[in-house]
């Protein structure tokens, strides 16, 4: 643990991440707050266990399950939020009057809200005037964190003062942070890469081979950092780990669950069969759709992301989606 003078921190969300979340502030001496649905309260509390996202682990005993937010966050110090995107403003909009003002908010939330095209920060900021925020991201695969294997992510904040908080916090012999400025670049960086995570399991479905792959990453990564660019983001963010890290992790680890989902949409499995099947969010797919109305709004072309949403949305084929971008008209690579 590395120096830090908090006591208590809460996380609201018990999914995958947040319970991880948890697990690594209890391990570094805080009394931690894990703040559930009703409906997933019982195995925490009777098997000290998240039987739904990580079986088997077993929660540190600094960890507090509750469904009771004033009882969480009461004196809370720091706040995680772990709640899927496009539940975001619905939790934040009834959680926000128990949180004291000026406790620092940090969220590892990957997505894009429909409708606003917000990012999570921002979701989080209309509601919490008062407080510092923050996000972290990077590969941070739950079910290896949950292993204490070796990772590294980074967290921003337009203060720096509260990344370095953050950072100081979260950080163990096993989990490196580093502090990065760019909260649009890393937020946007964490939220696309989902979309080119399910055109590699599409890939992998199809079958199509390793050089199909690194093509589909080094021009997913070009899209990325386009259109992240053009709503603010610095370029070198996405050469980073919340950038490059963060994709090659998602389209690469078999745990990833949106190359998973497009794995079984490249193998033939309906949309809709696999969403029902997956108990976790798979963010990916609202991500693609707010992706595309960001990238219209910004005139930034996403051939990648455009065939991911008529694989998604449309009903055309991935065999058919992968022949129209090889066929589309030739010209000098760009990188920028």
């Amino acid at each position: 643990m590395r120096g830090h003078m908090l006591t208590k921190a809460t996380v609201v969300g018990a999914g995958a991440m947040g319970t991880v979340m948890a697990q690594i502030l209890a391990g570094n001496g805080l009394r931690v707050a894990l703040l559930a649905r009703e409906s997933e309260l019982g195995p925490l509390l009777s098997g000290r266990e998240n039987p739904l996202y990580l079986p088997g682990v077993k929660l540190a005993a600094g960890i507090t399950p509750t469904a009771n937010p004033q009882a969480a966050l009461a004196n809370v110090e720091l706040v995680i939020s772990a709640i899927p995107c496009q539940y975001l403003r619905r939790v934040w909009s009834s959680l926000h009057p128990f949180v004291p003002a000026n406790v620092p908010i940090c969220s590892v939330t990957k997505g894009i809200e429909i409708g606003t095209l917000c990012r999570p920060t921002q979701i989080i900021a209309e509601y919490a005037r008062d407080n510092p925020l923050a996000v972290l991201s990077g590969p941070s695969i739950a079910l290896e964190l949950a292993r204490c294997l070796p990772a590294t992510v980074v967290v921003a904040s337009p203060d720096p003062a509260t990344a370095v908080l953050i950072q100081a916090v979260v950080s163990t012999a096993w989990f490196r942070v580093y502090t990065n400025p760019d909260v649009v670049g890393v937020e946007l960086a964490g939220a696309l890469k989902n979309i080119i995570a399910l055109a590699a399991g599409i890939l992998d479905g199809l079958k199509a081979g390793d050089n199909a792959k690194a093509a589909l990453l080094t021009r997913g990564l070009v899209e990325i950092t386009r259109l992240g660019v053009a709503l603010g983001a610095r370029p070198e963010t996405f050469s980073g780990l919340a950038g490059i890290g963060d994709l090659i992790t998602t389209c690469v680890s078999p745990l990833g669950r949106n190359r998973t989902a497009g794995e079984k949409i490249g193998r033939g499995v309906p949309v809709e069969q696999v969403i029902r099947s997956t108990p976790s969010v798979i963010e990916g797919i609202p991500t693609t759709k707010a992706a595309l109305e960001l990238a219209a709004r910004c005139s930034v072309e996403m051939p990648i992301t455009r065939a991911v949403y008529e694989v998604l949305f449309e009903n055309k084929s991935p065999i058919a989606a992968i022949t129209e971008l090889m066929n589309r008209p030739l010209k000098p690579e760009h990188v920028d």
